[in-house]
């Protein structure tokens, strides 16, 4: 596949700026990939799609406020910090992308919030990612972290072009998140609410979590046109004996894998054995699925509309079969979908 099989027409108003007011009532576009039926409902009456002992497989990672401003020495010149992860607690060392990176030298001491009561150094910035800073502070940890935070801003993604407001603190969250470390929240979990997990438990409806730490990686451009010559950025997965357990006990009696999300998919898929059983994992995967892939583990997925040309995007393409996905993305445009991190949901069957 190349690069320029992923490109469709998007106008600029469908990209969503703000989620539903209520996480379960937005659009669900449903695809049947026997039949190629699309229906369009509304993302609660996704009850009707599952059967006892199904087992919906989600994302518990959760999200901290990782862009910062701050000032240059000397010049004061702003700066945004994009805080990728934590290298070093007791040195207090970060990865980060910083903006704009040309302006900036290892040497150089950064300044942020009110009488700069955090500054970081620049110690390396020869990594891949961009920067390594050093945060210089004298307190403990917690209160290093509980300042750091403080200063920080929920990571919403460019795309998304408007300033955050305090409701995305809570909105950019999934209801399940617990375990902290992504910058970019796994978007289709975000339309799942209490009354809906509620409502799908009585039907019998079985849940797994897994853990994958969303990197900036979701964001990064393809820029070859060959597929097979990207490499995308690794992240940190987490997958429990009792999460392979469930998996695999609804496999060995023909229910079905539903993964709430391309970030579920990408951790189901990087664990498998060859006779398609999950594997308990703690580690890192960088794997990039793209059409044609043979799927192991789900048989039903949840996903956002993806934008064009996005690894994301790439992923559903195999999933869903690329010539049927294109064409329910065509229906989802003229049917005026939500599109990006807030926007509606599809259901791949």
């Amino acid at each position: 596949m190349k690069l320029s099989q992923f490109r469709y027409t998007l106008p600029q108003e469908l990209i969503a700026l703000y989620p539903t007011p209520n996480r379960d009532e937005s659009r669900l576009f449903v695809l049947d990939r026997k039949t190629g039926e699309m229906q369009h409902r509304i993302f609660k009456d996704i009850t009707e799609y599952f059967l006892e002992h199904d087992v919906l497989v989600f994302n518990n990672t959760k999200v901290f406020p990782a862009r910062l401003y701050g000032n240059k020495e000397k010049t004061g010149a702003e700066i945004e910090v994009f805080l990728l992860r934590e290298l070093n607690r007791e040195q207090r060392l970060w990865d980060v992308l910083v903006d704009p990176a040309r302006k900036i030298r290892i040497g150089n001491k950064l300044y942020f919030g009110e009488n700069d009561v955090l500054v970081a150094e620049v110690i390396d910035n020869t990594t891949s990612r961009g920067r390594t800073l050093r945060f210089l502070f004298d307190g403990t940890y917690e209160e290093f972290k509980h300042t750091l935070y403080s200063l920080g801003e929920t990571p919403l993604p460019k795309f998304i072009n408007r300033p955050v407001e305090p409701e995305d603190n809570e909105r950019y969250q999934t209801i399940f998140a617990k375990h902290e470390g992504a910058v970019a929240a796994p978007t289709a979990g975000l339309h799942f609410s209490r009354e809906l997990l509620k409502k799908l438990e009585i039907l019998g409806v079985d849940f797994a979590e897994i853990t994958l730490h969303v990197g900036l990686g979701n964001f990064r451009s393809v820029d070859v046109e060959d597929l097979t010559k990207h490499k995308v950025d690794s992240e940190r997965i987490t997958i429990s004996e009792e999460a392979a357990d469930k998996v695999n006990k609804a496999k060995d009696n023909k229910h079905r894998i539903c993964a709430v999300g391309t970030t579920v998919v990408r951790t189901l898929e990087s664990s498998v054995s060859t006779s398609g059983y999950l594997k308990p994992f703690d580690g890192w995967t960088n794997k990039f699925i793209f059409p044609p892939f043979e799927f192991k583990v789900p048989d039903m997925m949840i996903s956002n509309f993806h934008l064009p040309y996005s690894t994301l995007l790439m992923m559903v393409a195999a999933f869903g079969g690329y010539e049927l996905l294109f064409e329910a993305y065509r229906t989802a445009v003229r049917e005026k979908y939500r599109f990006g991190t807030y926007g509606d949901a599809m259901l791949i069957l």
